[in-house]
């Protein structure tokens, strides 16, 4: 269980810089597709917004954080049941809030603060869970057992 938590806060670290690295390349392309739209075609302009969200540096490093995170996802659903591991992504809503907070200097409301609240107990409700379950032997083992 410590194995799985040490690689969702790796996974999560990458996925929240990821994000705010994404908005602000966003942040900065927006407002020259919004400045260009009156002296644009409207399909000229969204063919110019694609090229620049291809080309701004923000947003291709915010693509190779989010990559690593889905790759360190995958390798988890590989080794784990998809019922453990995905609602704990919802811990990422944690990291990347913080992020949020502290590096796009986001005002984080007691409301929110709440519902972030209430997506860790979720979380926690479902690692207990897993606590819970019972072993289940492998499949090797009952071939094993079967052959004595």
């Amino acid at each position: 269980m410590i194995k799985v938590l040490i690689i969702l806060v790796i996974a999560f670290t990458f996925e929240a810089v990821g994000v705010i690295t994404l908005k602000r390349g966003i942040d900065q392309i927006g407002p020259r597709y919004t400045e260009r739209k009156a002296t644009m075609p409207v399909w000229k302009n969204a063919l110019k917004l694609v090229c620049e969200w291809f080309t701004n540096r923000d947003i291709i490093i915010g693509l190779v954080l989010e990559t690593i995170f889905f790759i360190l996802l995958q390798f988890l659903l590989g080794k784990h049941d998809v019922s453990f591991v995905w609602p704990l992504t919802a811990l990422s809503f944690v990291m990347t809030t913080l992020a949020a907070k502290f590096f796009l200097h986001e005002q984080v409301n007691g409301l929110r603060w709440g519902g972030v609240a209430l997506i860790v107990l979720g979380a926690a409700l479902i690692s207990y869970g897993e606590h819970s379950k019972p072993k289940t032997s492998s499949p090797a083992d009952a071939t094993a057992a079967s052959s004595r």
